[in-house]
């Protein structure tokens, strides 16, 4: 209507996801009888089908989910510690990590998959991964993201001759155009035992004998104690105030506290006052963007009585001066060591939300790292292994270091907002270090200017990068891009629609009614699907 997407509201469950056959297959189980949490998981697992250049079982993610049984938020931590044989201080380039058998950390992904539906699900793992199975057995028909990702991978890696026939066996036999038919027989099989055996597949079992085979045969460090290690863990969230919600996300080693302390700067500002997307509200946000992520690459991991200080309102005080001092802010948004000049390999991501009508919500960001992470397909099995070394420090003195058995700070925040103790809306987006940045700008856009989370997620973002450098998409007009320039920011027209900024998902929950209302980006091939 009037060029836009129509309203997709249900009252009795809905799935925001980047693909619309895993958005399908989440609400096709809401329907079954499965609750939120069964939905994830067969969400999660369709999605490693549908769009595998983005996430797979392989991967490693986060959720925060509203337990209603619990009236209590929560979030599991699936993202693994650093391969025990990492060898640190072997390499002197982030880019020596980004493709290839030694980018691979360990899988978390079906771990934490499993856990959902252990801990709070309803329905049996043959159940939850059956659509994934027939997914992967039967094929689907290509869109347009599935096919310029799949071109822009084969030229990437047609010169990596360690893996790439095998990639090329497993996802473009049937061709590589709109209308062809993906159809991954192997990785249906991995679904089959893992539905029969559960996560032990993999962790402990022949798949993961296998995986860790094929990744040392070509130099890479996992090992068998490495998978054998994975544990999800369960913890409470880290919690912020934003006018009158509360927004949780994970604590640390998540880096999810950046976008947390750039709505505690925001906060203290008549945001609502400034004219949406004009130059003083653009200028306020990426200020406020830029110095969360300075205190984020700062303080990496932070202790919780170091983040108690780092959130505290002595410290915000001080950051919101600097907000407002008028001078340009100019610093690092990616690694305490500024990496080389952006690379597209972060944007491959995937975040997705789940609401039932049971008051459950469950929100999950998770990857391969970059598009289809390090490139190696396990032989036999169908699984696609991420890269998520990539996203640690190769200089030890960094904050996020690469040291064996370390935590691996990641920049996902998986988001609940609560208003007087209930959800209102779950909000997640991929991106790379650009998701702490994307979510705020728009969350301001829904909370601050009264958007309907569709309109917000449409809305212009932009992505901010080392330095003063700001991608911002061409839909917000050159002259305010030019006086964005006028107040330090190095300013620059991006795309329009730009997946730079990552490709959101979300669900607003009306109180008063119960009505779910989900949101999807039109920078991917995002789809709502109401039970």
């Amino acid at each position: 209507m009037d060029g836009r997407r129509p309203t997709v509201s249900s009252l009795r469950g809905i799935v925001a996801a980047a693909h619309p056959q895993a958005a399908h297959a989440g609400a096709a189980m809401l329907r079954a009888g499965g609750n939120a949490f069964d939905a994830a998981a067969t969400t999660a697992a369709a999605l490693n089908v549908v769009e595998p250049y983005m996430s797979g079982l392989a991967g490693m993610g986060m959720a925060t989910c509203y337990i209603a049984a619990e009236r209590r938020v929560r979030t599991l931590d699936f993202i693994t510690r650093v391969p025990s044989a990492f060898p640190a201080g072997k390499f002197s380039d982030r880019d020596q990590l980004a493709r290839g058998a030694i980018a691979t950390g360990t899988p978390g992904n079906l771990a934490g998959w499993c856990e959902l539906v252990r801990a709070h699900g309803s329905k049996s793992f043959a159940e939850v991964f059956a659509p994934a199975i027939v997914l992967a057995r039967e094929g689907f028909p290509l869109v347009d993201y599935n096919v310029s990702a799949l071109r822009g991978t084969e030229t990437e890696f047609k010169g990596h001759h360690d893996f790439h026939a095998d990639w090329a066996r497993v996802y473009t036999t049937g061709g590589v155009a709109l209308g062809a038919v993906l159809r991954q027989p192997d990785l249906a099989r991995t679904y089959e035992v893992i539905a029969a055996e559960g996560p032990v597949y993999l962790y402990g079992g022949k798949l993961g004998a296998a995986l860790v085979a094929h990744v040392q045969s070509l130099g890479g460090c996992l090992t068998i104690g490495d998978l054998e290690s994975v544990q999800p863990v369960w913890l409470d969230p880290l919690m912020a105030s934003y006018r009158d919600l509360t927004i949780h996300t994970l604590p640390p080693p998540c880096e999810g506290f950046q976008y947390l302390l750039t709505l505690r700067l925001l906060d203290g500002l008549a945001v609502a006052a400034m004219e949406r997307n004009g130059v003083e509200h653009l200028d306020t946000m990426y200020r406020a963007i830029r110095l969360a992520a300075g205190v984020r690459i700062a303080n990496n991991n932070p202790s919780p009585e170091r983040l108690a200080e780092l959130m505290g309102e002595a410290s915000v005080a001080a950051l919101r001066a600097r907000l407002r001092d008028g001078t340009p802010i100019e610093g690092p948004t990616e690694q305490w060591i500024a990496p080389a000049p952006a690379s597209a390999r972060g944007q491959h991501t995937t975040s997705f939300s789940v609401a039932d009508r049971h008051g459950n919500v469950v929100c999950v960001t998770q990857s391969l790292g970059a598009k289809f992470g390090c490139g190696i397909v396990v032989p036999g099995h169908g699984v696609c292994l991420n890269n998520f070394l990539y996203w640690g420090e190769v200089d030890l003195r960094g904050t996020n270091p690469l040291r064996p058995g370390a935590p691996l700070a990641l920049p996902m925040a998986p988001s609940i907002a609560t208003r007087d103790g209930q959800p209102v809306l779950a909000l997640g987006t991929p991106g790379s270090y650009g998701i702490c940045q994307t979510q705020p700008q728009a969350l301001v856009q829904h909370i601050e200017f009264g958007l309907m989370l569709q309109d917000a997620i449409d809305a212009p973002r932009a992505r901010l990068w080392d330095g003063r450098r700001v991608e911002v998409e061409s839909r917000i007009p050159a002259d305010t891009i030019t006086a964005l320039c006028t107040r330090g920011h190095a300013a620059e027209a991006a795309a329009p629609w730009t997946t730079a900024v990552g490709g959101m998902h979300g669900i607003a929950i009306d109180r008063a009614t119960g009505v779910l209302t989900g949101g999807c980006d039109l920078r991917r091939d995002g789809f709502v699907a109401a039970a």
